[in-house]
């Protein structure tokens, strides 16, 4: 009876895991999709006016949590709210985002993938890393921009890593990354507009740099 009931239990956890995945697919493959660039968000949220910074907060964290990839809105953020302020409010976003989709994994998909892939080499071996130095494994994945941001979040759900280091590590690691997506942005619209190609080329090996840091200074480890 019991077991009937924890099978039961973890059939609906992951039937409702499956279905919030879903939602971030049918939207993308949507025409809604149309509407997920820089120039039409950037439009769309100026027309909020006092609710630009509670919606762009809200939608970050929503298309974080489906995993839908949020770089066109955080270029747009950068556009509206210009280079402190759309780093300040995409990085809360994100992080916010992140934590949902995190504790989503970990309540509702995590049994699931211990009884069928808990002793897979790959898991394992996050398992072990994510022990041993929970918050500088966020943070270096978090620091690398072409690392995928929602596969992340769903992959440390699986762990055991404690939600503190995870949410810690997010929220600074993620820092660097969104300055360069908002630096590339508004950089690239002077380069189009004003044919201003410098500060998009330094934007450019900012990029590149963080995409290498991680790799060095994880090889570099203790």
């Amino acid at each position: 009876m019991f077991r009937f009931r924890d099978h039961r239990t973890g059939l609906i956890r992951l039937g409702l895991g499956i279905a919030f995945l879903s939602c971030g697919g049918l939207i993308y493959h949507s025409p809604w999709r149309d509407q997920l660039n820089p120039q039409n968000l950037g439009a769309s949220l100026q027309v909020w006016g006092a609710w630009t910074i509670a919606g762009f907060i809200i939608i970050y964290s929503l298309l974080t949590l489906v995993g839908i990839p949020a770089t066109p809105l955080t270029i747009a953020g950068g556009l509206v709210f210009g280079w402190v302020w759309g780093t300040v409010w995409t990085v809360v976003g994100a992080t916010l985002g992140a934590i949902a989709a995190f504790y989503l994994a970990r309540y509702l998909l995590r049994d699931w993938f211990e009884k069928r892939f808990g002793q897979h080499r790959a898991l394992l071996r996050l398992q072990r890393i994510t022990t041993k130095r929970p918050l500088k494994c966020v943070l270096l994945i978090r620091l690398a921009p072409i690392c995928p941001f929602n596969l992340a979040n769903f992959l440390f759900g699986l762990t055991s890593i404690d939600g503190k280091s995870y949410a810690l590590g997010t929220f600074i690691g993620i820092i660097p990354g969104s300055l360069a997506y908002i630096w590339l942005g508004i950089a690239g619209e002077q380069a189009i507009q004003q044919g201003d190609r410098l500060a998009f080329g330094l934007g450019l090996g900012f990029f590149l740099l963080l995409c290498i840091l991680p790799m060095a200074l994880w090889k570099n480890r203790p």
